[in-house]
């Protein structure tokens, strides 16, 4: 790496030649894994996805073209690596004989194929360097690549952000002059049907249901609002753009201190690939934050991943993991080039280089600013973040998707912590007990809102339904868990954060609960032996409440968890009021009742003032 500047960067040293180094690195690792021709690209790591062989080699040919493309586009087309020649090698070899069973014959895009994936990531790669390679190529070539992508214009894809893909697809080939009646169909399919998923305040869900999470930034915005700004379409980027900059206010929230982006939904392996909207906002004017303040959370996560060992010290490949390898966040698409789908993160090398994101001083991202409590709405979320120790913690009560438990189903997530593997108890939840002492999962989840300090949901548990509500302040929460229709007896299990010595993890029983001893170690994204801390309690009637305090902090010396609030519950049979008063004055009431929750907020009064007023 260049050496570090910590004048114009004074919070990460880094630079935008730091960028470029990283990307020259990340290429040149795995050139010895090509094919002869250079069409495929096969990665070791020992597992395949279920795609198969040819597809992951295929994989790996798509995302680090991607990566030489940003690389080579953003430097004018300047290529002392010969990076497009490589390329244009494998196109050439993949495309000569499509569906084939040459050694290098690309397979074919067919409805809800991975190929299909990959062909967004080589149209893009084409379109953004077509100057230096694509108008350089023999027409043969051209036309062979062409046939090959055009049939992603007609495969069916999987109802999420792979309706985008062949969004990209046609645009490429629309803009190149092939089949451009079925390109720009295509186009306007694709964004069309993403509208029923879009939840309002910047937000979309992958498909239907309620799964959000970071395919928010590295798909459901990345590519709407490039193919605006490639096509020069004022009409779509109004639309996108206003929406990506609406999201970016709370996307800018997402990322601790220490540049680690929160360890919440799925492909996660794909790491600094979040840090691709806030490029985005930036490359196209559409961005609520600063210049200096969007390079330091950008580069605050590549350095972040990068500093503590995602690129493999030995072979310099990004691992399937997190930090390094690590089965957890995987899923069964996940192939040995799947992380290299993190060349996302280097879109902003598009951007040109005397551009105040590049030039302007860093500036402090949110979670080093102030200690903050932000409800999202859309999602229901909740999001604590503390500048004394950089943790962003998000409270989960609106997203879920059973395909992908446990980074969906947990009541919380953080910048430090990852959750429980499959397999082990879950961290982080709310559960009664069957007979054979397994623990009833969060499912059928219904978001009941979320306000200031607060958020709420309920799901059911066979007859059985669980309200849940959390208070949050500073970095203590109070958890609410209100059970209903359950027989009188029903044990219950409530557990903490799952997280190693440090930050430390705590959970107070305060009301129906006793302490248990922890669940058993386990490892996680960020340790080899996290600890949960746990509370038991059983339910004593028609309705059953039950209250606890928790923790996660990273401070050297908090103050006593007991003494940050005192709480207060009253019973008068149909009804359940939790008060929870905090050391500032601030007061939050939560009435249970009829399996549904309702919220007041008392906001602390200002020194020599009457209580301030109520919101719910």
């Amino acid at each position: 790496m260049p050496p570090e500047d910590r004048a114009l960067s004074p919070r990460t040293g880094w630079t935008r030649a730091h960028w470029e180094a990283a990307a020259d690195g990340l290429l040149a690792a795995v050139t010895p894994y090509a094919t002869p021709g250079r069409a495929l690209y096969h990665l070791p790591g020992g597992r395949a996805s279920f795609s198969g062989h040819r597809s992951d080699g295929l994989e790996g040919y798509a995302r680090t073209f991607l990566l030489a493309a940003f690389r080579t586009a953003g430097a004018g087309g300047a290529d002392p690596h010969g990076l497009l020649g490589r390329y244009a090698d494998g196109l050439a070899a993949g495309t000569r004989r499509p569906g084939g069973d040459g050694p290098e014959d690309w397979p074919r895009i067919t409805d809800r194929s991975q190929p299909l994936v990959e062909a967004a990531s080589i149209a893009l790669a084409l379109r953004l360097t077509r100057p230096w390679l694509w108008d350089r190529l023999d027409a043969a070539v051209r036309d062979r690549a062409a046939a090959w992508l055009a049939d992603a214009l007609t495969a069916e894809p999987w109802p999420c952000n792979w309706e985008l893909f062949p969004v990209t697809v046609g645009g490429f080939l629309a803009a190149t002059g092939h089949a451009t009646a079925a390109a720009r169909a295509a186009r306007e399919r694709g964004l069309a049907r993403i509208e029923t998923w879009y939840a309002g305040d910047g937000w979309y869900t992958d498909g239907p249901g309620r799964a959000f999470d970071y395919y928010n930034g590295w798909a459901m915005h990345l590519y709407p609002v490039l193919e605006a700004h490639l096509s020069a379409d004022a009409r779509l980027l109004d639309r996108h753009g206003s929406r990506l900059e609406t999201h970016l206010a709370d996307y800018a929230r997402l990322f601790g201190a220490d540049g680690a982006p929160l360890h919440q939904g799925r492909s996660l392996t794909y790491r600094m690939a979040t840090t691709a909207p806030l490029w985005l906002g930036a490359l196209t004017g559409r961005t609520p934050l600063r210049p200096g303040a969007t390079r330091r959370l950008a580069s605050g996560t590549l350095r972040h991943f990068l500093d503590r060992g995602a690129a493999d010290p030995a072979t310099g490949l990004l691992s399937l993991g997190w930090y390094g390898p690590y089965e957890g966040v995987l899923q069964r698409y996940s192939g040995p080039a799947s992380p290299y789908w993190a060349a996302k993160a280097f879109l902003g090398l598009l951007i040109p280089p005397d551009h105040p994101v590049w030039t302007a001083p860093e500036e402090p991202g949110p979670a080093e600013r102030a200690d903050a409590v932000t409800a999202l709405p859309a999602p229901n979320w909740l999001l604590q973040s503390t500048s004394a120790d950089g943790l962003v913690r998000l409270h989960n009560h609106g997203s879920e998707d059973a395909r992908y438990d446990p980074h969906y189903t947990r009541l919380a997530y953080s910048t430090a912590t990852g959750p429980a593997p499959p397999g082990a108890e879950p961290d982080n939840h709310f559960g009664l007990l069957g007979e054979d002492g397994a623990i009833s999962p969060r499912h059928g989840l219904e978001p009941l809102g979320a306000g200031e300090g607060w958020a709420a949901s309920r799901h059911g548990v066979g007859t059985a339904r669980v309200v849940s509500v959390v208070l949050a302040h500073g970095a203590a929460e109070v958890r609410v868990h209100a059970v209903t229709d359950a027989p009188p007896g029903t044990p219950v299990r409530l557990t903490g954060w799952a997280a190693g010595p440090v930050p430390r993890s705590e959970l107070l029983p305060l009301h129906g609960l006793v302490a248990v001893p922890p669940l058993p170690p386990v490892a996680t994204a960020y340790t080899a032996r996290a600890v949960t801390p746990a509370a038991s309690g059983r339910t004593g009637g028609a309705a059953s409440v039950f209250v606890c305090a928790a923790r996660l902090t990273a401070e050297t010396r908090p103050a006593p968890l007991g003494g940050l609030v005192r709480v207060e519950v009253d019973d008068d049979g149909a009804a359940h009021t939790v008060t929870a008063r905090w050391q500032d004055g601030t007061e939050h009431r939560v009435q249970l009742t009829a399996g549904t929750a309702q919220v007041e907020h008392r906001p602390a009064p200002a020194p020599g003032t009457a209580p301030g007023g109520t919101t719910t």
